[in-house]
């Protein structure tokens, strides 16, 4: 049995994050859509299974992610609860705090009070005693950034935490905290941030080569622009997308004359690549091994298996980076 478990981990690529000893997979699952208390367990379920018997070890989560707030860490806990559990020590599970998370002052930002709370909260919803890694939201403009360093250099002394990350700081605000994690000995690894074809962010604010240079991981989210990057859009908007369905994440408005050339011109590249528009979105993340992990979302679990399928393609050629860089403007 443990030979046939072993195969798992050849379907997958794993790169290791930062300068730590951790390795993440390649592909990630995030639990930000889909594992709310609207969702189907079944079906959750059956997706977090398809990703860890495909080598999708990492679980992402955030203690908002719902709907309700809480959801997905529940739904999230009764999955280990099933059987999961078992493979614990075989999966890097990951929660953070920083949003809007409870009425009054205490239930959002970067204060201590509020990060230990949430990270007990969180535990507690997933029946675990601790997370691989948990991450700091986003920045706080009006807690001291000592306070929130010390807070979470204390959780991972307390155990509830073996690595500590961030989420949506810049370059700026990743140079000041890290400086104040150096001196601390805290295990700081990972920063998580949007980015994809369509949002560059990250190169723009210089925040990916400074990662690169000073071994600190990075872990996408959002990789197909809510699914821009997919082939969901190539004949305009269907009755059943998130934009019809939920408008709060992508407004119709997106889906224009020129985001559509784009995308079609992307799609003609990757049909010649062998893959689809979401499969090449994914390589071209991953193309310069400056990122350590993408996060994927997913509705049902073919989709996370056509996900995977981008891993036996081939690296991007000089002239097929060209292309893409000239598309996208």
């Amino acid at each position: 049995m443990y030979e046939a478990d072993k195969k798992r981990y050849d379907k997958m690529k794993y790169n290791r994050c930062g300068t730590s000893g951790l390795m993440l997979p390649a592909l990630s699952l995030g639990l930000w859509h889909n594992f709310g208390s609207n969702g189907n367990f079944d079906n959750m379920q059956n997706m977090c299974y398809t990703a860890f018997d495909n080598g999708i070890t990492h679980f992402d989560l955030a203690n908002n992610y719902g709907p309700v707030y809480g959801a997905a860490e529940e739904n999230f806990g009764l999955i280990l609860k099933k059987g999961l559990d078992s493979y614990r020590d075989e999966i890097i599970i990951s929660t953070k705090a920083g949003y809007d998370m409870w009425p009054g002052p205490y239930g959002n930002w970067g204060s201590k009070k509020y990060l230990v709370a949430s990270l007990d909260q969180s535990l507690k919803r997933m029946g675990l005693e601790y997370v691989d890694i948990f991450y700091h939201h986003r920045p706080d403009p009006e807690t001291p950034l000592e306070e929130t360093a010390q807070a979470l250099d204390g959780i991972v002394r307390s155990g509830k935490s073996l690595y500590i990350g961030i989420s949506n700081y810049n370059r700026e605000q990743t140079i000041a905290i890290s400086e104040l994690f150096h001196k601390m000995g805290t295990p700081f690894i990972i920063n998580q941030r949007r980015y994809s074809m369509f949002d560059r962010t990250i190169e723009q604010d210089g925040l990916k080569d400074y990662a690169a240079a000073h071994g600190i991981g990075v872990i996408t989210f959002s990789p197909l622009a809510q699914g821009l990057l997919s082939n969901r859009y190539l004949n305009g908007i269907p009755q059943d997308s998130r934009i019809r369905t939920d408008g709060r994440f992508l407004k119709e408005q997106a889906v224009n004359a020129e985001t559509m050339d784009k995308i079609n011109n992307l799609a003609s590249i990757a049909e010649k690549r062998g893959q689809t528009l979401a499969q090449m979105a994914l390589s071209w993340i991953l193309r310069d091994g400056d990122i350590t992990s993408v996060l994927i979302g997913a509705s049902k679990p073919s989709q996370i298996l056509d996900n995977i399928g981008m891993l036996s393609k081939p690296d991007f050629n000089k002239n097929e980076l060209e292309q893409i860089d000239a598309i996208l403007g």
